[in-house]
């Protein structure tokens, strides 16, 4: 029944057929079941390819079996990043459960009984009481006490509980914050009692809709997954043109008699577009990424970023829009007086004192400052704050208490009630010149309430009249020493209202209440909840007649007036400073919250986030005035907007959607059940370490510490890590370049292999990773955060750059070649051929020479080659410390990983050339010194060429390269068209 909240308690009953005396019969409840369901939330081809051609071409043992058996592993590394993603997701759906209630106290045919939550349908009258959870959605019928009230911070994000009521809402298009006559299911009953008609179960539920929100949410590919893609499809279709057009160019070459047949000779040469694949195709690039995402999160984690989706960590790089949660992300989610206002005196002007309180938290740690910033060094000698602290500690039900596992203070009752009791042990006790001292030397166990507990006996508590929604307080009666007091709190308006006196400040006297005295502190009380939007509540006490024990309403009246308390959620203390390098670095910041829109925009003053703006039109919407906006209208909103207030689940995944439509890159964070969808749906979900299981199994990163702050320490990381991820994208991808050339130019040459596909993939995999992720971690440009977030369209290689990698994957390729020209032509120890002969070697057998024809088998030339690519890469990875200062400026002892590395690349491949089997193995020899100085001479020019390129990219000209790019519109397509 989804209009329910709109309807009268009869006419919901009358929906349902139900007796609110007696309940659902056994058969109505059957009926039901079948109606409504139940009540709980319902639970590769390159490397055949390959194998195939060694099989047909001979080839036996490790050899056949190397090539396709490493393919296969990446393979399978892939499926499984795929598999842990897919449990993380249902995890998330599996732990919405755990909001379920377990039973209820249920009416039927007449009789109250316990019964599973799971059994309830839509109809059954259920009980509720303090500390239950509620169990499905329901309509209020009967209150059965003075109040109900209702955490519902999982699913609205609220920081306080709310007020529940009988009455129908007129309000239109009402969001769950202005459904007051409903029990959500998954919420807490915190004060009061009362009965409600079940009128939503499983599903169809707030808590359903969240889980139904998640599983229509699919997952988005990150910005760089993205890129890679789009590079990885263009290589694709170019190597697929370059290995075609290699086999074309050759087929009259098939019948050579070197291959003994037409069908050989196409299969050699189908080997020979192959291994050009395998030379194109980056099969390390999978791995380096991952492990360099990996070594980030490492980094991140002593950041207190707990990083649960790799590649989220590099999104963070490019996040425009940070869609901040308020409760507990910008604040602190412990509700603490921050002001009291006292009457100082009649007699002198000004009338009141204001004190402000420090301490942001549950801990009693904090001071107390007078009006001129002066700290109170025993604020128990000013009557009124003594009689603030006796009336705060007597007139609440709640307790705060110390957890040694969290190693944090926590509440159990009320928040507004917490408070009082956590401004009563800063305000201390009297008597005592050493108090503040006396009281840090107690345990964390005994700090918490030892304030409290002496008020506690030094009071005995009598009588106790509840707070009543008419009344709008609460009042107890007290005996100390034969001497009967009553302390009141509540609203001001109704507590002042029944004032007569007021207690002076300066000398404790009570005195008469006058109407200027009234009309000041109403003033007061004004500021506090209008322009600092503080939750205030007045203190009063009245003496009473010796030997009284009870108390009635009519008591309530002659009250002495002691003072005004002002709280609030307060902000996290390092929250404006993360907000100012936020906007430093180009990322603009959106405050989320189910609260009222006025409470939200002090915040946002508090933190900065309305940095010198006086009015808030424009840049501070509610979701019914957002959805409310021409499409026009809310393209612009969304431009500008940093407060969205007093929102439901499905306003926020909204707000990730919308903005993700004007390609934004959109950062969410959370800690609620209610969060869920929109951390699921953003480019990257942030849960609170604090928060619940469902955020957290929904998001892709943890902040351990809560803390706003913690965010944009990550971005940081994100960004450099993207930095480092960007350049050994490019080395790797300038080695392929040249392994590529080399390959296709030996091919349209004619000449015998350069390199086997396994001596191509021993380069991929091994002596270009480990320099490849060496690279992941040269040192942070200073100014990572002061330049705007890179273009989400931006390619990770494209203009200049481009070009400069053409040039050095050129030079690579052609150096790999002359190597192994020069053995067959030049060299002491090989043939001397005429070049003409090499070209022309595949017909040999067919013509008379004076030389054997296995001289093209030897192993020689192709060693020498593929050491020049080895060694002409380390060089390159060197150039790679910095994509455009030169190596005079960033030396390579800058990365001491990078250097380590080189130097394990080259002792492998060492091992490789001089170690029997392994020579064996990939179809190498042993290389003499001379063949050594040949390759360091072909190999080092590559350092030379690059410091050319990176010269013209640090001037003008290089800058101007690129293709100029059109500026993003603001407005999206459709607006524009109009």
């Amino acid at each position: 029944m989804e209009d329910a909240y709109a309807k009268s308690v009869a006419e919901v009953l009358a929906a349902f057929g139900v007796d609110r005396t007696k309940g659902l019969s056994d058969g109505q409840v059957e009926q039901h079941a079948r109606l409504y369901g139940k009540n709980e939330l319902p639970q590769e081809e390159t490397a055949v390819i390959s194998f195939l051609l060694a099989r047909m071409n001979g080839e036996t043992g490790l050899a056949a079996f190397l090539e396709p058996s490493v393919i296969f592993l990446i393979l399978a590394a892939n499926a499984a990043v795929g598999v842990i993603t897919e449990t993380n997701a249902e995890k998330a759906l599996e732990e919405l459960r755990a909001y379920q209630a377990d039973v209820a106290t249920v009416l039927r045919n007449g009789c109250f009984s316990i019964l599973p939550a799971t059994e309830l349908v839509p109809g059954d009258i259920v009980e509720v009481g303090v500390g239950c959870k509620v169990p499905a959605d329901m309509r209020t019928i009967e209150m059965l006490s003075n109040q109900l009230r209702v955490d519902q911070a999982i699913l609205t994000g609220e920081s306080c509980s709310v007020a529940k009521e009988l009455e129908s809402t007129s309000t239109m298009n009402a969001v769950y914050q202005d459904k007051t006559n409903i029990l959500f299911s998954g919420t807490v009953v915190v004060a009061g009692r009362a009965r409600a008609v079940v009128i939503g179960v499983g599903s169809n539920t707030a808590m359903g809709s969240i889980r139904d929100a998640m599983l229509r949410t699919e997952d988005e590919a990150t910005p760089l997954k993205k890129k890679l893609d789009e590079f990885g499809t263009f290589l694709a279709k170019v190597i697929a043109g370059i290995c075609i057009l290699v086999w074309v160019v050759n087929i009259g070459h098939f019948q050579d008699p070197s291959h003994g047949g037409f069908l050989r000779g196409a299969i050699h040469y189908f080997k020979v577009a192959v291994a050009l694949a395998v030379a194109a195709i980056p099969e390390g690039l999978p791995a380096v990424v991952t492990t360099c995402l990996a070594l980030g999160t490492k980094r991140m984690a002593r950041l207190n970023a707990i990083v649960r989706s790799l590649p989220s960590v590099e999104t963070l790089g490019c996040t425009t829009v940070i869609c901040s949660d308020k409760t507990g992300t910008l604040t602190t989610n412990m509700m603490s007086v921050s002001k009291v206002c006292v009457v100082r005196s009649v007699h002198q002007r000004p009338i009141t004192d204001e004190y402000s309180i420090s301490g942001t938290t549950f801990a009693p740690d904090g001071f107390i400052y007078d009006a001129g910033g002066l700290q109170l060094d025993f604020p128990p000698q000013s009557p009124c704050l003594l009689h603030i602290a006796m009336c705060s500690a007597l007139c609440n039900e709640s307790t705060l208490q110390y957890n040694p596992d969290k190693k944090c203070y926590e509440k159990i009752g009320e928040s507004t009630e917490v408070a009082l009791r956590v401004l009563v042990e800063k305000v201390g006790l009297p008597g005592f010149d050493s108090m503040p001292s006396a009281l840090n030397m107690l345990t964390k166990h005994e700090r918490a309430s030892y304030c409290n507990r002496y008020w506690e006996n030094q009071f005995r508590k009598i009588s106790v009249l509840e707070f009543s929604r008419d009344r709008k307080m609460m009042s107890v009666l007290c005996s100390r020493k034969q001497q009967e007091i009553m302390f009141s709190k509540g609203a001001p308006e109704s507590v002042m209202g029944r004032c007569t006196h007021i207690l002076c400040n300066d000398d404790g006297s009570s005195v008469p209440l006058t109407m200027d005295i009234r009309n000041e502190l109403e003033a007061r009380f004004q500021s506090f909840a209008g322009k600092d939007t503080l939750r205030c509540l007045a203190l009063a006490l009245k003496r009473m007649p010796e030997g009284q024990q009870s108390l009635s309403y009519d008591d309530e009246a002659n009250l002495t007036f002691i003072g005004l308390v002002g709280m609030l959620d307060p902000p996290r203390e390092e929250v404006r400073n993360a907000i100012q390098s936020c906007m430093s670095a180009g990322i603009r910041v959106i405050v989320v919250t189910g609260d009222n829109k006025s409470t939200a925009e002090s915040l946002c003053r508090q933190i900065g986030a309305f940095e010198h703006l006086e009015d808030f039109t424009g840049y501070s919407y509610t979701a019914s005035e957002f959805e409310g906006l021409p499409p026009l209208e809310k393209a612009n909103a969304l431009q500008r907007m940093v407060l969205f207030s007093r929102v439901e689940p499905s306003h926020k995944k909204m707000l990730v959607e919308a903005l993700q439509l004007h390609n934004e890159v959109v950062a969410m964070t959370g800690d609620g059940v209610n969060d869920a969808p929109a951390l699921k749906k953003a480019d990257i979900g942030i849960a609170m370490g604090s928060g619940t299981a469902v955020a957290k199994s929904a998001s892709d990163m943890v902040l351990a510490d809560d803390n706003f702050a913690t965010i944009v320490a990550a971005v940081a990381e994100g960004r450099a890590i993207y930095n480092n991820t960007k350049q050994f994208i490019r080395y790797m991808i300038s080695s392929n370049i040249g392994e590529v050339v080399c390959i296709f130019v030996a091919a349209v040459l004619g000449m015998p292999d350069t390199l086997v596909p396994v001596q191509l993939l021993w380069v991929n995999l091994v002596t270009d990773g480990l320099p490849a992720t060496a690279i992941g971690f040269n040192k942070p440009d200073s100014n990572i955060m002061t330049v705007k977030p890179r273009k989400v369209n931006e390619a990770v290689v494209s203009g200049w750059l481009f070009f400069r990698y053409l040039i050095i994957g050129a030079y690579v390729g052609l150096a790999t070649i002359v190597g192994f020209v020069w053995w067959f032509v030049y060299s002491e120890d090989g043939p001397r051929l005429p070049y003409s002969e090499l070209v022309n070697f595949d017909s040999c057998s067919t013509r008379q020479t004076s030389y054997p024809c296995s001289i093209f088998e030897d192993r020689h030339p192709s060693t020498v080659s593929m050491t020049v690519l080895v060694v002409v890469e380390m060089f390159n990875a060197l150039n790679n410390l910095s994509e455009n200062q030169s190596l005079l400026a960033i030396h390579p002892w800058s990365n001491l990983w990078l250097v380590g590395s080189i130097v394990l690349t080259m002792l492998l491949h060492i091992s490789v050339l001089y170690i029997e089997p392994l020579s064996a193995l990939f179809s190498v020899s042993p290389l003499s010194w001379a063949e050594w100085k040949v390759v360091l001479y072909l190999s080092f020019p590559v350092i030379l060429i690059d410091e050319v390129l990176k010269f013209f990219s640090r001037s003008s000209r290089g800058r101007r390269f690129p293709l100029r790019l059109r500026r993003r519109e603001i407005l999206p397509k459709e607006s524009r068209d109009n």
